[in-house]
């Protein structure tokens, strides 16, 4: 189970050299490294030594898995610092094993000349929600019409409006874009997955083969992380052996305040040949 504090640890990159980090892992109960937890530390390791900025747009590509009882290493190449826009590439590896690959696109706040925003369309609130089993030492999550996903006997639209919040996060712009990006990764497979019975999260690496491809986040306004948050999901398309999901974040008020889209990897686990161990 995640813990506030172990996703605060693990956001502590320590500098080893020039634009070179290290940082230890979130402890959870699985034998690989929460894909949150590595959209999260590029998102430290980008904004490393770029005052004044936020980040824009985090684009990762999850080339293989890491493993929980190594620390991972981030290195940072800059592609360009200006006044109002910076941009770097991070890559997370371990040892010899390149893990992920990232773009990061840093901004300052400029005056409008412009300005439209979506706003949320539903009338739930997280008080009328419904406690979910997805919550974790980390986060409150609350999901509007009480969806399972988890359930494999539990079909309806590809669509996940969940509310989640950090209790205790410190307010910190940084920290506050770190903590949803670890909690945007979590839930679209999920989404692709609800149309079908017979297929649920829970058999995610039992049955059957689940992982993410890429994950493209975009920060629109400040937000809170210690309160809640809608993420309202939805996956259009899911075929070939891959989905696709995308999602937008509100606050309570209805204020957009970032979106995302995902590549995922959904097929069946190959079957252990008679005899093999």
């Amino acid at each position: 189970m995640f813990t506030l504090d172990g996703i605060l640890d693990a956001l502590k990159v320590d500098r080893v050299a020039p634009d070179r980090y290290r940082a230890s892992n979130v402890q959870s109960e699985h034998n690989v490294v929460f894909g949150g937890q590595l959209l999260a530390q590029s998102i430290a390791a980008g904004l490393a030594e770029h005052d004044g900025k936020t980040v824009k747009t985090l684009h990762t590509v999850f080339a293989r898995s890491a493993s929980p009882g190594t620390p991972v290493d981030i290195t940072v190449e800059r592609m360009h610092s200006g006044r109002a826009l910076a941009s770097s590439t991070v890559t997370i590896s371990q040892g010899d094993r390149l893990c992920t690959r990232s773009i990061v696109l840093l901004s300052a706040d400029e005056p409008d000349l412009i300005r439209h925003a979506d706003r949320s369309r539903l009338s739930s609130t997280p008080e009328e929600a419904l406690a979910s089993g997805r919550d974790s030492g980390a986060w409150e999550a609350r999901i509007v019409g009480g969806v399972d996903v988890d359930d494999p006997d539990t079909v309806g639209p590809p669509e996940l409006n969940i509310w989640i919040r950090f209790v205790g996060a410190p307010e910190d712009p940084a920290i506050n874009q770190a903590l949803l990006a670890f909690a945007s990764d979590g839930f679209l497979i999920g989404t692709a997955m609800a149309p079908h019975r017979g297929v649920g999260q829970a058999q995610a690496h039992v049955s059957i083969s689940t992982g993410v491809l890429s994950h493209t986040l975009t920060f629109h306004e400040p937000f809170s992380a210690a309160g809640w948050l809608l993420l309202a999901h939805g996956s259009p398309y899911a075929g070939r052996g891959r989905s696709y999901g995308r999602a937008d974040v509100f606050r309570s008020d209805g204020q957009l305040v970032a979106s995302f889209v995902q590549d995922g990897l959904i097929r069946a686990m190959p079957a252990t040949p008679a005899g093999a161990v």
